[in-house]
């Protein structure tokens, strides 16, 4: 008989309690372990790419009733790899000659209009910051017991969650309490720094679905059942008609890139366009335009006062709302904060400098001691070298040294050659379109091991 669903997510809060004032002595034998844990990281950067995990050819089933599929995306990113979720998982099931699943979650519109009945929206509370998350608590203790209550009535046959796993690593053991099965759809990072928290992670899963290729090898050494499934940002970039540049781009802006929340854009901006009129005060980039291409009206005004105060060449920092890769194809280089929006930059081949600006002095201290992988930029990892020049830093920073790549990735042709060829090896080992239907394909055989009744 499981818990009461009140009963079931106090224990989880309990738990997550625990984990936070556990932090010290798991960081103390990390600490210990660290030249080890970072041996292994290097060792699967530097190993080919598994192969990824393609579905076997369909074979007609029959249940006398449609799969029930429970879905939860956090925020509007994993909406988008959840909506799609839906449009795959429909048509496999029609491959299977399985009726169209019925699909409930947690999610906004963009889930609710291809179907889902939605029993909450954890994207409507989005929080950042640790007194986001204290005020925002009480919203979800009482989303997640109202999603154990509906597992326990609706009783899905597979929990698909998508990224976000401080939701979703609790709401998995919930699931998996009820009797689900669970399929988490972008495994964690928890081998770029933590990788204590994957021993939680082993009790919400069945099975990890990861995106970068050295993942599943780095999730099997702690016996994680995760399958490598391909990127699925290349999914979306089919669609849109995204094509692959195949030279160096030609002169054009510098594209600026400084985050999609008004936070990070307020920490990030002011910093950037520093390095712009730092670049523009040396006569070879006199002239230079910087472009900063964005869709969020909602911060049009933050832009625009941020630009107005900058010491940037006046009418030179231009706002540009066309669709993202249209303005992207358009730039000669790129001035970025850390992020997915590293990899939007790939199908351009943009020469890159990328930032992490960090909040405080403590998260310095952890990306100098905790971080167990040798950069943080995507196409760093993918490639197993530094393509594009990264700095994380906390305050002022390496300003000079930021300005000097700046000014390499706008005009130095042997040195972009030279990016442009890393560029070439990580897109390689990103692997082809194909993701989202290989999680869809997973997801099913997880669910139809052992349907339920």
């Amino acid at each position: 008989m499981p818990a009461s669903p009140r009963i079931a997510v106090a224990i989880e809060l309990a738990r997550a309690l625990g984990g936070v004032a556990l932090i010290p002595l798991r960081v103390a034998g990390y600490l210990l372990q660290k030249r080890r844990l970072d041996d292994e990281a290097r060792q699967d950067l530097a190993a080919e790419p598994p192969p990824l995990a393609e579905p076997g050819p369909a074979a007609p089933a029959d249940l006398g009733r449609p799969l029930r599929i429970f879905l939860s995306a956090a925020e509007h990113s994993g909406e988008i790899h959840a909506a799609n979720l839906i449009d795959a998982l429909t048509a496999r099931a029609s491959e299977l000659g399985l009726p169209t699943p019925e699909f409930h979650g947690l999610g906004g519109p963009a889930l609710e209009e291809r179907g889902m009945l939605s029993i909450g929206n954890p994207g409507a509370r989005a929080a950042m910051g640790f007194d986001g998350v204290l005020k925002a608590l009480p919203f979800y203790l009482r989303l997640l017991t109202a999603t154990t209550r509906h597992f326990q009535t609706w009783r899905p046959d597979v929990v698909l969650p998508v990224d976000s796993p401080a939701l979703h690593v609790p709401l998995g053991r919930l699931a998996k309490k009820s009797g689900a099965r669970v399929a988490h759809f972008v495994t964690p990072q928890y081998w770029g720094w933590a990788p204590w928290r994957v021993r939680s992670y082993t009790s919400a899963v069945d099975l990890g679905l990861s995106i970068l290729p050295f993942e599943s090898r780095w999730y099997a050494r702690y016996n994680v059942p995760a399958i490598h499934i391909g990127h699925p940002l290349l999914d979306e970039l089919a669609a849109l008609g995204v094509e692959e540049r195949s030279a160096l781009p030609q002169d054009g802006p510098l594209m600026l890139l400084p985050g999609s929340r008004a936070g990070v854009v307020s920490r990030n901006l002011p910093w950037m366009l520093e390095r712009v009129a730092e670049l523009q005060a040396l006569p070879e980039f006199a002239d230079l335009e910087a472009h900063l291409p964005h869709s969020r009206t909602d911060l049009d005004e933050l832009f625009d006062k941020l630009i107005a105060a900058s010491p940037a060449r006046p009418h030179s920092v231009k706002r540009v709302r066309g669709p993202l890769h249209e303005e992207l194809a358009k730039g000669s280089a790129a001035l970025v904060v850390s992020g997915t929006v590293v990899l939007d930059l790939l199908p351009h081949r943009l020469p890159a400098v990328v930032l992490y600006r960090l909040k405080s002095g403590l998260q310095g201290w952890m990306r100098d001691h905790l971080l167990s992988v040798p950069w943080f930029t995507s196409v760093n990892l993918l490639a197993n070298e530094e393509v594009h020049p990264e700095f994380g830093f906390h305050g002022d920073g390496p300003t000079s040294e930021v300005t000097a790549a700046l000014a390499r990735a706008l005009s130095d042709d042997a040195w972009r050659a030279q990016n442009f060829a890393g560029q070439e090896r990580a897109r390689k080992n990103l692997g082809p379109t194909g993701a989202v239907s290989r999680a869809a394909a997973a997801a099913l055989d997880l669910a139809l091991k052992e349907p339920r009744a």
